[in-house]
C-alpha cells in the first residue's frame, strides 16, 4: 500500500508485477527516482533499480524460500528449483551469482541448510535422520560432514552444547 500510495503521490503508472516489485510504465525523472527513494526509506523500503542487484536478491530470496519456507527442501535438483524459478539458465545464475557475491549459489544454499539444521537440532523434535531427509541430504554422514566443515562441530556436539546451557540456565 504505502508503494502505491507515493508512486500515486508522484503521478506514475505502474503495474505491480510481483510482492516487492513494481514496473513503471514511463521514464522517471531523477527528481522522482529521489522522492520515491526517500518516501520508500521512511518506510524502511528500498529502490532497487540495478538490475544486476535485483536479480541477486532474487536468486538469495528463492533459496531463502526453498531452504526455510518449504517444508522439505524440493527433491528436484537446487539448480533445477532455481532454474525455474527464476526463468533463467542455471550457469548463467550460477556465474552472475558468484562474480558479484564472491561465493557460489551452492555455497550459500549449503550456508542456509546449515542454519536450518541448527534450528532444527535446537527444536530438537526431529532426529538427525529426520533433518537430513527434510533438507535432502543424501546421507546422515553427509549432512554431519558438511555441518562439522561449516561450523567446526559436529551435530550431536552442537546439540549437546544447547542442553548444556539450558541445564545451567535450570540451575541458576
Amino acid at each position: 500500500m504505502i508503494v502505491k500510495a507515493e508512486l500515486d503521490k508522484l503521478g506514475l503508472h505502474y503495474d505491480v508485477v510481483d510482492l516487492g516489485e513494481v514496473e513503471i510504465k514511463e521514464d522517471i525523472s531523477a527528481e522522482q527516482r529521489d522522492q520515491l527513494k526517500c518516501a520508500l526509506l521512511k518506510s524502511e523500503l528500498e529502490l532497487m533499480d540495478d538490475k544486476k542487484a535485483i536479480l541477486i536478491e532474487k536468486i538469495k530470496s528463492v533459496i531463502v524460500e526453498m531452504v526455510h519456507y518449504e517444508d522439505e527442501v524440493p527433491r528436484t535438483k537446487n539448480s533445477d528449483y532455481i532454474s525455474e524459478k527464476l526463468k533463467h539458465d542455471y550457469t548463467y545464475l550460477t556465474n552472475f551469482f558468484s562474480e558479484a557475491t564472491g561465493i557460489t549459489i551452492e555455497h550459500y544454499i549449503i550456508a542456509h541448510k546449515i542454519e536450518k539444521v541448527k534450528e532444527l537440532l535446537l527444536y530438537d523434535e526431529l532426529t538427525l535422520t529426520e533433518i537430513a531427509y527434510q533438507l535432502n541430504y543424501s546421507s546422515v554422514a553427509h549432512l554431519s560432514t558438511q555441518f562439522k566443515k561449516v561450523t567446526g562441530l559436529t551435530p550431536s556436539f552442537f546439540k549437546q552444547l544447547k542442553s548444556r546451557r539450558r541445564n545451567s540456565l535450570e540451575d541458576v
